[in-house]
């Protein structure tokens, strides 16, 4: 007997971490009284014809709702400024993103959008996923609800259900 759930597993690429001096300043602090005072971002992987893509998500922690997301074939900082480009939201309202240490949430592109939107970066600790709990517990229910025992033809495929 086979669980459907574990098939096909993800290879995890040691990538070199961000070691960027930025602090945590959410420090596990997820309940917030103010809309888009926090908003957290992460990226997770998705089965498209035996490959991986990925979708990022952009979520406020004040009522966990997800404002931006994208889906791309490549977990860069694209991918990230593309999330950006579907909020239906002013981006300066943003206070602070938060992320992990992914060297795609910290380079030029999303550098310079933090800056022109005045938006202030949190990066987790190194290796600790409880920094970014919220994003992960979401993708949890993305993947149950959404992705689960699915194989996607194609990108676009992909792309339009997301």
């Amino acid at each position: 007997m086979v669980s459907n759930y574990t098939v096909k597993q993800y290879n995890v690429y040691k990538s070199k971490c961000n070691e960027d001096k930025c602090k945590n300043v959410v420090n596990r602090e997820f309940d917030r009284k103010e809309s888009m005072e926090v908003v957290i971002s992460d990226l997770t992987y998705v089965n498209v014809k035996d490959k991986w893509n990925y979708i990022c998500i952009l979520l406020d922690l004040y009522n966990r709702e997800i404002i931006g997301y994208a889906a791309g074939k490549n977990k860069d900082a694209t991918l990230v400024y593309k999330a950006f480009t579907k909020v239906n939201r002013p981006l300066e309202d943003i206070k602070i993103l938060h992320t992990d240490r992914g060297n795609e949430f910290k380079n030029n592109v999303i550098d310079s959008l933090l800056t022109t939107f005045d938006i202030k970066q949190s990066l987790s600790k190194k290796g600790c996923p409880y920094d970014n709990a919220v994003a992960k517990a979401a993708f949890k229910v993305i993947k149950t609800e959404f992705v689960f025992n699915k194989i996607f033809e194609n990108f676009e495929q992909l792309e339009s259900n997301w």
